[in-house]
C-alpha cells in the first residue's frame, strides 16, 4: 500500500495553517508521514488535530515521550562519524517519533474504548529544531539510494512492505551514511533486537496512553473514511514509529560517542 499524503509544499492554506500549528506545537519543523497521511483523508486531519492539540500544547505529550524514550534498553552501536546535519536531522525525528507514539497510541486507544487516568507530570516541549533539507522522493533517488532506503526499511518486517520509513529516505541526501547504516546499525538488526525494542517502545506508549487520553481534546463527529485509517495508525504506531524509535534513538548514541 503506497499511502496518500498531503506533503508540506503542496498543502493547501487551511491544511497549511495546521501543519504550522503542528509544528510550533512539537518544535519539530517537519509533518511526519502518518499527518501528511490524515491530510489527505476528508475531515481525518481535523479530527486528529482536535484531540492531539491540547496534549500537545499543555506539555503532556512531552512529559509521555521522555518517559518513553527512559523506558528503552538499547544495544551500543559502533561509533559513527557523520556530518553536524545529520545528527540534527537524527533529533528532528527521535523528537518527532517519540511525541507521535505517546500522543497518537492515545487517540487510537481513546476510539477503541480506552478510558482516561490522571494526568501525569508535563515536561518542556523543547526549542525548536532546526529545518532539515527537503524529504526526497522514492521514485526520484537513483536506483542504489533507492535500493538503500528499501533494503533497511525490510529490515524492519512491517506487516505492510511498501511503507518507507522517512529517516532512511531522508539520509539519501547523505549517500555515505545511508550506505554505513546496515553495518552501523548490526547490533539493533541482529537477535532480534528490533522487534524487542519496538515492543517495548510500544508498551510504554500504551502505559502512558490512560494519562495522556485525560490531556486531548474533545474528538469531533467521525469524519467518513474513519475506521480505514485508524487501521493505518494501528499499524503506525505499533509498528512503524516504534521500530523507528530505537533506531533514532541508538544513532544519537552512537554519533555522540
Amino acid at each position: 500500500m503506497s499511502l496518500p499524503e498531503l506533503r508540506e509544499s503542496e498543502a493547501p492554506p487551511v491544511v497549511a495553517a495546521t501543519y504550522a500549528a503542528l509544528r510550533d506545537a512539537t518544535g519539530v519543523p517537519q509533518v511526519n508521514l502518518i499527518w501528511r497521511h490524515a491530510a489527505a483523508l476528508p475531515g481525518v486531519l481535523d479530527w486528529l488535530w482536535a484531540q492531539a492539540r491540547p496534549a500537545l500544547a499543555s506539555g503532556a505529550a512531552a512529559g509521555g515521550r521522555d518517559r518513553i524514550a527512559a523506558a528503552l534498553a538499547l544495544p551500543a552501536l559502533p561509533p559513527l562519524h557523520a556530518p553536524p546535519g545529520v545528527a540534527a536531522l537524527v533529533e528532528t525525528y527521535n523528537r518527532g517519533n517519540l511525541t507521535n507514539l505517546a500522543v497518537l497510541t492515545a487517540v487510537r486507544l481513546r476510539a477503541g474504548g480506552l478510558a482516561p487516568g490522571r494526568a501525569a507530570a508535563p515536561a518542556p516541549i523543547g526549542a525548536p529544531l532546526p529545518a532539515p533539507p527537503p524529504l526526497p522522493r522514492l521514485d526520484a533517488l537513483p536506483p542504489a539510494l533507492a535500493d538503500a532506503a528499501r533494503a533497511l526499511a525490510a529490515r524492519h518486517g512491517l506487516s505492510d512492505p511498501a511503507v518507507m520509513p522517512s529517516l532512511y529516505l531522508h539520509l539519501a541526501h547523505w549517500p555515505a551514511v545511508l550506505g554505513a547504516l546496515p553495518d552501523a546499525l548490526a547490533p539493533l538488526f541482529a537477535d532480534g533486537a528490533l522487534a524487542r525494542t519496538r515492543d517495548a517502545a510500544v508498551a510504554a506508549a500504551e502505559d502512558e496512553a490512560p494519562a495522556l487520553i485525560a490531556c486531548l481534546g474533545a474528538p469531533p463527529p467521525e469524519p467518513a473514511g474513519l475506521r480505514r485509517f485508524l487501521d493505518t495508525l494501528a499499524l503506525f504506531t505499533r509498528e512503524v514509529i516504534p521500530g523507528m524509535v530505537p533506531v533514532g534513538l541508538a544513532l544519537r548514541r552512537a554519533m555522540a560517542s
